[in-house]
């Protein structure tokens, strides 16, 4: 049995003396032990302490997340995909993160996949024993292949489910990384590109969803906003391949072809209902000066991005044209151009 000792800055306070070292994630916090006798106030202050500690600790990390992109863009470039895998807390904010993807990116559906131990019902109901079977986290991973990239989420660095799955993607020639807060994760070492944030202790001793899940939610946002604009889905800073599926995203497009090209609204307005209402394709045709066809056949040529349309046409771009586009970073090649038909030409 193990002993106890007092805190001193609240003698009511025990915490356990064992000669077990508990992952960081786990162990108590020396400023919230006495978080049960707070105001609402003093326990939103501490919280919001402790979050501030968060972007200090993903900095050094910064990286392998570089390292993870570009392993990321070449897989994706060979045919290859991306894969989450995770539980609890972890797998939720894969799961997001994937789905966000869709919307914001237009990428082809299966390009980036999350798997959660659980599988759909544990997203909203916590299914805690199924992230202890390896063996499910191995059939997650079944179906990767050599061009595929597997990225396994666990804060405490241990979980099985993330641990078979990885093992499984390994043996299949995948790509594997791991984002961890545990600086002593035994996964670490068994991985291609391990990215650990030291986020310490949780406020709420253990509830890994605060600060370690913080800093995968600030892990993830960094690493496939990257791969995005990477494999060529914004130009310049703008979200060019967003999928307008209702009256705010419309009109966001509308705005966006209108910074992107130096438009009045209305004039933006038009060229895009006359590109079919493709962003890119109405971009490419007002900075080149051509016809929503030959924008849309110069995106198919160079993999749906921007900047490779607009190289491809700058024999038919006039000088304010190029003045425009040479502020914009390079990109590289997307993923798959627009499915869409091409527009009509039209007189």
């Amino acid at each position: 049995m193990s002993s106890t000792r007092t805190s001193e800055s609240d003698p009511m306070v025990t915490t356990p003396s064992s000669s077990v070292e508990l992952p960081r994630t786990e162990r108590r916090l020396e400023a919230s032990l006495g978080l049960d006798g707070m105001s609402a106030l003093q326990i939103l202050e501490l919280l919001n302490a402790e979050d501030a500690t968060v972007a200090a600790a993903v900095a050094p990390t910064l990286p392998e997340i570089a390292r993870l992109v570009d392993a990321a863009t070449d897989a994706l470039g060979d045919g290859g995909r991306v894969h989450y895998f995770g539980a609890g807390t972890s797998g939720r904010l894969a799961v997001l993160d994937a789905a966000e993807l869709l919307p914001t990116f237009n990428i082809e559906p299966g390009t980036v996949v999350a798997h959660m131990a659980g599988g759909e019902a544990a997203l909203l109901t916590a299914i805690e024993g199924s992230e202890d079977s390896g063996d499910d986290g191995r059939q997650a991973a079944s179906t990767l292949r050599p061009h595929d990239v597997a990225i396994g989420l666990t804060a405490s660095g241990t979980t099985p489910y993330v641990r078979g799955a990885l093992a499984e993607a390994r043996r299949r020639g995948a790509v594997t990384s791991l984002i961890t807060s545990n600086p002593r994760s035994p996964l670490a070492d068994e991985v291609d590109i391990a990215i650990v944030t030291d986020t310490g202790p949780e406020v709420l001793t253990g509830s890994t969803r605060l600060k370690a899940g913080t800093a995968e939610k600030l892990v993830l946002n960094g690493f496939s906003t990257a791969l995005m604009v990477r494999r060529g889905r914004a130009w310049s800073n703008l979200m060019v391949s967003l999928v307008a599926t209702n009256e705010k995203l419309r009109h966001r497009s509308v705005r966006i072809l209108a910074e992107a090209a130096d438009l009045e609204f209305e004039a933006a307005q038009t060229l895009l209902a006359a590109s079919d209402g493709d962003l890119k394709v109405a971009i490419v045709a007002s900075l080149a000066d051509v016809a929503p066809a030959a924008a849309w056949h110069a995106l198919d040529d160079t993999d749906g991005t921007v900047r490779g349309a607009l190289a491809r046409l700058s024999g038919a771009a006039g000088p304010a044209t190029a003045s425009r586009t040479t502020s914009s970073p390079t990109t590289p090649s997307a993923t798959a151009a627009s499915t869409r038909t091409p527009p009509e030409d039209t007189p």
